[in-house]
């Protein structure tokens, strides 16, 4: 309820001040099965813009367990279908909870970019490791547009891109040859929606 309440508002929000992400790619999308939407973060905006980019269909974001330990924000994010994850000591939950939804036929959200390096590396294997086991596809997308409010209100142009999705095939080199694959998709995807940019 909640989670369509603000796609209602924040749609025309953001497209009123022409922060409303443009979007490639959408053919991309699988339509009507659960996959693991793996993006480039650098803000709170690409969440706001990936969900619209999809709507009415949802994604459940993977979050750090920190945001649920702030009182009003753990009600907000865990109405809004995120759920928790400690990155710094990974229980079972980074794999059942996931793995529950992409059984459901949900989409899953996961940030593979952290500001650390390590983190990086976690949190892409994290991503093909949950396709993985799932049997699920992945698709890789990149975002370059506003972090912030602030941004948003300075008319910051919003992009979003997908890629192809792919499957990741069983076994554990697979899954660290999956994980590199990612991180250049990723790139790769990027450089393709700097060069769209320009075009513009």
């Amino acid at each position: 309820m909640l989670y369509d309440i603000g796609a209602k508002i924040v749609g025309p929000f953001l497209a009123l001040n022409g922060s409303k992400a443009k979007v490639f790619g959408e053919e991309n999308l699988p339509k009507d099965e659960g996959y693991v939407l793996a993006c480039t973060h650098n803000g709170y905006v690409d969440i706001l813009n990936l969900g619209l980019s999809i709507y009415p269909r949802q994604i459940h974001f993977m979050a750090k367990k920190e945001l649920f330990d702030i009182k009003g924000l753990s009600w907000l994010i865990t109405k809004l279908n995120a759920f928790p994850v400690d990155r710094e000591n990974p229980g079972p939950s980074v794999i059942k909870i996931p793995l529950q939804l992409l059984k459901n036929g949900e989409i899953v959200g996961i940030f593979p970019t952290g500001t650390r390096t390590t983190q990086n590396s976690n949190l892409k294997q994290g991503a093909i490791t949950i396709a993985q086991l799932a049997k699920a596809k992945v698709v890789p997308a990149a975002y370059i547009g506003p972090k912030n409010l602030k941004e948003v209100f300075q008319r910051k142009k919003a992009y979003l891109i997908y890629g192809k999705p792919f499957t990741v095939p069983s076994g554990k080199e697979a899954r660290e040859e999956y994980t590199v694959f990612l991180e250049k998709e990723l790139q790769r995807l990027t450089e393709e929606l700097k060069q769209k940019m320009e075009k513009k």
